[in-house]
């Protein structure tokens, strides 16, 4: 029986008796495949206008086959990155091509994930056999910059998945301090009121050097809350 190829990392699948006196060879490129499959880095330059094809050959390392991909280059019109169809993996992908122009990141015949000609960023990406589905979408707007023991450092911004949904600590498991610029409140999402009059508003509280004002952001109107001074100094 001779040697077979695995369907998607295109593996040699060796039969018994085969490659006698060299199947460790056949063994040192599959365990090289798997690392390029597993932690595998390739920087892929991009054709201006006609992007690039990615290969994923039989027995052998392909840059296709790498975990990480950073695609590069200048680019003058909007650019497809290929990839062949019946292919099941996993993909972090880079875009640090320069030129306001589309990268879509596709298989042969199916479906891909697109950065918009201004989205520079990275994409987490599936490859079902068929179509790449953008994993990261569903991982919400958050750019991590660094993650320690201490905490996160975030680099962009943080939102919910979906609009006056989801809470930010709870009643049994508070926050300690929250420390923000401008605080900017609103119940215009939800469904009922407030449970004193029933109306809906948004606001915005604001510092001043020796006041805290309120803005009303529906009627524009501004206010001043009334303070009043403790003896003494923390």
């Amino acid at each position: 029986m001779a040697n077979s190829t695995s369907a998607n990392l295109k593996l040699t699948v060796q039969a018994t008796g085969e490659n006698s006196g060299t199947w460790g060879q056949f063994t040192n490129t599959n365990l090289l495949i798997l690392e390029q499959a597993i932690g595998g880095y390739d920087a892929v330059g991009l054709n201006a206008t006609t992007g690039a094809t990615l290969t994923f050959s039989n027995g052998v390392l392909s840059n296709g086959k790498n975990q990480v991909i950073k695609l590069t280059g200048t680019i003058t019109s909007n650019v497809d990155v290929v990839i062949p169809d019946s292919i099941e993996k996993t993909y972090l992908i880079q875009n640090a091509t320069s030129g306001a122009f589309t990268v879509t990141f596709k298989t042969t015949s199916g479906t891909g994930a697109t950065w918009t000609a201004t989205n520079k960023g990275y994409k987490i990406l599936y490859s079902d056999g068929t179509n790449i589905v953008d994993i990261s979408t569903d991982l919400g707007d958050i750019d991590v910059g660094i993650v320690t023991s201490e905490g996160i450092t975030a680099t962009g911004n943080i939102v919910p998945g979906a609009n006056d949904t989801y809470d930010l600590g709870a009643s049994g498991n508070v926050w300690r301090n929250l420390y923000t610029g401008d605080l900017h409140l609103s119940n215009e999402a939800k469904t009922e009121g407030n449970i004193v009059d029933g109306t809906k508003g948004s606001w915005t509280l604001q510092e001043g050097k020796d006041d805290i004002f309120m803005v009303n952001n529906i009627s524009k109107e501004k206010f001043k809350i009334k303070l009043d001074k403790i003896k003494g100094d923390l």
